[in-house]
């Protein structure tokens, strides 16, 4: 439903104010309590804000981990996805986190791509038909001190290949 939504939006709207305003009406994104602050025109660095909220305070008063962890999940995924295009697919494959200190204040986190990174996932799609890429990514305060460091590992192939990989599947089960 969204990418329906994208493609005819996008007709009138930059890709980086689409991609913001989507992620920021989502329900889904929203019950995490994140808020995507920026995002670049190339969609190569996207900012986002954890306020911390009765919505998501935990017992002790701390941000609630797991809306630490879910302000992350899509983030990669989706900034991917559009830097690449469609001729790949891009999942979450895995994810890991390391709580590092209690988040008693809004929490920040810069998701990035480098070119070089780019480069580097299309180069070894190309050889391997499909790649894991893992990147870290940190949670901070607003001063750069870390409540928590993640690892996420994202699945990318070629349209071809992941067509071909589930077709397989479907035949083998």
């Amino acid at each position: 439903m969204y990418d329906k939504i994208y493609v005819f939006l996008n007709k009138f709207f930059k890709q980086a104010t689409l991609f913001k305003t989507m992620f920021n009406l989502s329900p889904m994104y929203k019950r995490s309590c994140g808020k995507i602050t920026f995002v670049s025109d190339d969609l190569f660095l996207v900012k986002v804000k954890i306020k911390l909220s009765y919505k998501n305070r935990n017992y002790v008063g701390s941000m609630f981990g797991g809306s630490l962890f879910s302000a992350t999940d899509p983030i990669y995924m989706i900034q991917l996805m559009h830097i690449l295009g469609n001729d790949y697919v891009v999942w979450d494959k895995s994810s890991e986190i390391r709580f590092k200190k209690p988040a008693y204040e809004n929490a920040y986190v810069v998701f990035e791509f480098s070119k070089e990174e780019i480069d580097t996932i299309i180069r070894q799609v190309a050889l391997n038909q499909e790649f894991n890429y893992t990147k870290n990514l940190i949670i901070t305060d607003k001063n750069g001190a870390v409540f928590t460091d993640l690892n996420k590992t994202l699945y990318i192939s070629t349209k071809a290949h992941y067509k071909m990989k589930k077709s397989l599947r479907n035949q083998s089960a």
